[in-house]
């Protein structure tokens, strides 16, 4: 039953992420669903771009990862953060709807409750992780939360904030219309070699701490096996193909069969036989698609030093935090160089046992995040947020 929505209503949204940019898409097209006439505004990329969202800041500018790499970004951070709270209060939003980007948006939240503005947070921050005290904000702030974890509606709600799980927005936004005979071929890759997904992340800093480290384990694994292979690398909404190059891309064109591929994400996450993929969302879609996987992490020192400072959980992919068990290997810091990249990608390349236990493992993964639907559920839930009053009186 949709809700009533009066006309001229409008929603800021900020994602500053890819993956934030893709869901929030999705979000965008179901809130259409229910009320078309809405005015969407705020901070995004290309996906939220398309969907018609006024992009008032682009998310590729506020993509920044650990304490270190945001100080390098510092003042477009502050920029973007004074323009978004300049126009929240010059437009009054009917709803701030945030997406993930924890630090930036929790300050909007803040902004948004002293104009007594609702907020809608989807896909909350990952309190359970670290920096816990910020549970405090989200009850304080967030008038409803949709969440997209099974545990994380629980855990929020026994610590005062108005959560629910929604479901999961991968089982939405993963869909394949081609199949890997129709890839290869429509992107000039050989089917009857290996596929390796190279995934180093959408962020730059990311990009440039793993790329390199990836492509020389991709360079190992070409000259030790006697496999014909092929290496993948999806080009994210955040980055260019420049921003690859300058991060050492270049220097293994002579050396190996590399496919930079735009679009078609997902299609080509199927056809891989294995990935290398830097820790994030990526390892939901993966599993997903029952693609075998080695997720890894890789921040500056000072970043990881403080991490560990507040950080306390066995694992930090998303695939083995929600099996609670090792299902997909993890390199961690010092742990993510070539060498051993090489060895776990060739071990989930070419052990046929490994192969058959990691695919059983990730299918069981697709059974406990449920149905899907994750962005109708999820755009009703911002309609009733809207349309409550008086919520901060």
């Amino acid at each position: 039953m949709h809700a009533d929505t009066p006309s001229a209503k409008s929603i800021m949204i900020v994602a500053g992420e890819a993956s934030g940019d893709l869901h929030g898409a999705a979000l965008v097209k179901a809130l259409r669903g229910i009320a078309c006439d809405l005015n969407i505004f705020g901070v995004g990329g290309e996906e939220l771009e398309k969907s018609g969202v006024e992009i008032l800041c682009h998310s590729e500018k506020l993509a920044v990862m650990g304490v270190t790499e945001v100080f390098s970004s510092l003042r477009e951070i502050l920029k973007s953060l004074r323009l978004l709270k300049s126009e929240m209060r010059r437009r009054r939003p009917d709803l701030l709807l945030l997406i993930d980007f924890a630090d930036f948006n929790l300050r909007l939240a803040e902004s948004a409750r002293r104009l007594k503005i609702p907020v809608f947070y989807y896909i909350t921050p990952k309190v359970w992780v670290w920096r816990k005290n910020r549970v405090k904000k989200l009850a304080r702030c967030v008038d409803c939360a949709g969440v997209i974890l099974p545990f994380e509606e629980s855990y929020l709600q026994e610590r005062g904030v108005r959560a629910k799980y929604v479901g999961n927005p991968v089982l939405d936004s993963v869909k394949i219309s081609l199949s890997r005979s129709q890839f290869c071929r429509q992107y000039g890759i050989d089917e009857n070699k290996s596929v390796v997904g190279i995934f180093p992340g959408s962020r730059k800093k990311e990009v440039s701490a793993l790329l390199p480290i990836f492509l020389e384990a991709a360079r190992r694994m070409q000259r030790k096996y006697a496999r014909d292979l092929a290496f993948c690398i999806p080009l994210a909404s955040t980055l260019t193909l420049e921003t690859l190059e300058q991060s050492g891309l270049k220097d293994f064109y002579g050396e190996l069969d590399l496919h930079v591929l735009p679009h078609d994400r997902f299609e080509l996450m199927a056809s891989c036989d294995a990935v290398v993929a830097a820790s994030g969302t990526v390892t939901l879609e993966l599993a997903i698609l029952g693609v075998p996987m080695v997720v890894a992490y890789k921040l500056s020192q000072v970043s990881y030093l403080i991490g560990r400072m507040f950080i306390d959980i066995p694992y930090f992919s998303l695939v083995n935090i929600i099996a609670g068990k090792n299902v997909v290997t993890e390199l961690l810091q010092e742990q993510v160089h070539p060498a051993a990249v090489e060895i776990e990608l060739a071990r989930i390349l070419f052990d046929e046992g490994v192969r058959r236990t990691m695919k059983e493992e990730l299918a069981e993964i697709r059974k406990i995040l449920g149905r899907d639907g994750a962005s109708a559920t999820a755009a009703q839930l911002a309609i009733d947020t809207m349309n409550r009053s008086g919520i901060h009186e």
